[in-house]
């Protein structure tokens, strides 16, 4: 049986390092690792640590340093909010984090010149989506990092237990938010799924598993592991957020029935997608997002948005994206000669009411 965590990579504490001189960087990409208690995010993050992959990177975890058992000597000030920084053999820089998340990255951030990317591991019961909008769009930030991707970590094993969870405040259970805010989902423990009857096989139960979190979030890159050993050029350098890549571009524009969810019951997080052929006004979209984002019309909770529009007096596509409350509308290319003009947006939450949606969608159709 496979423990959350594997032994800890050998550490060697950074001392006497003099800075290097200022250099200017682009944007460095962080990718969240998030995942329920036991799934093996831990192990996922113990494996980038441990492998020679030749990546520079930086890695936030928590209360990671009383694991790997360094010493704190870094940085001492009342008021520090990391606690140690780690060098490891492979390249990779850890720190932990105690106390402001912000506060962590920009000094993590003072240390540039020793990465080329970060890591961001969260706690078994956090929903990512607040750490997801902060990193997307923060001013403060934004010149320094930029949100690549979520990596949600899901224990194949006890995913239908954890989904199944009900909560006495009725609260939804932290599983489902994860894997919605997912980009990227590591199917982990596959070798450990027992099957209640031996006439079905090991492959069909992991097609099931696929199925029903394609039904919560049909946006999401999944990827079947044993111990979150993965290929971690599939991890890192997604692109996920970037909205000129071209993979998620052409898999938007290509025309999909609406209803992609199969769930019955509204209350449950799934996947709806409004698709749309004409033209649309820009200014009405936006106000149409903001009343279902901000206002949550009609109870419904997004909680991810992906979409391209048509956009009348334009002859460049739109790309629509949403976090929680945040989201953007921007131009990224000219509409090729015979290309569908269609307007297609992906929808992930919550009570999600495809029939309203596309219903208030068509008032911001001009033809």
């Amino acid at each position: 049986m496979e423990g959350e965590e594997d032994g800890p990579p050998l550490a060697v504490p950074i001392i006497g390092h003099e800075p290097e001189a200022e250099v200017e960087f682009e944007p460095v990409g962080v990718t969240i690792i998030t995942g329920y208690l036991g799934a093996g995010k831990s192990t996922l993050v113990n494996y980038i640590l441990k492998e020679e992959h030749g990546k520079k990177i930086a890695v936030i975890l928590n209360e990671f340093g009383d694991e790997l058992g360094v010493e704190r000597a870094m940085i001492r000030e009342e008021d520090a909010v990391v606690e140690e920084w780690v060098e490891l053999p492979n390249g990779c820089l850890c720190c932990t984090v105690k106390s402001n998340f912000v506060q962590a990255l920009e000094q993590l951030i003072t240390q540039r010149h020793r990465f080329d990317y970060i890591l961001v591991e969260t706690t078994g019961l956090a929903n990512p989506g607040p750490v997801a909008s902060l990193l997307w769009l923060d001013d403060e930030l934004q010149s320094s990092v930029r949100l690549d991707s979520i990596v949600t970590v899901v224990d194949a094993k006890n995913l239908h237990l954890q989904l199944s969870e009900q909560r006495e405040s009725g609260e939804l259970p932290e599983a489902f938010l994860q894997i919605a805010f997912a980009d990227v989902i590591l199917l982990n423990k596959v070798d450990l799924i027992v099957e209640e009857h031996v006439d079905i096989e090991k492959s069909n139960v992991v097609d099931a598993l696929k199925r029903d979190i394609q039904n919560i979030n049909s946006l999401a890159h999944i990827m079947c592991s044993v111990r979150c050993h993965v290929d971690l050029n599939l991890i890192l350098e997604r692109k996920a957020y970037d909205a000129k890549h071209a993979a998620h571009l052409q898999s938007l524009l290509v025309e999909t029935n609406s209803q992609i969810s199969s769930h019955k019951h509204d209350s449950e997080v799934k996947t709806v997608c409004v698709v749309e052929q004409g033209s649309v006004a820009h200014d009405q979209v936006k106000a149409w997002l903001e009343e279902i984002l901000w206002e949550s019309k009609d109870n419904i909770e997004v909680y991810r948005c992906k979409g391209v529009l048509n956009v009348v007096g334009s002859e460049e596509v739109h790309i629509v994206q949403a976090v929680r409350e945040l989201y953007e509308i921007i131009p990224i290319r000219k509409w090729k000669a015979g290309e569908n003009r269609l307007n297609k947006i992906v929808f992930i939450g919550r009570k999600l009411d495809l029939n309203i949606l596309s219903a208030s969608f068509k008032s911001c159709l001009t033809s």
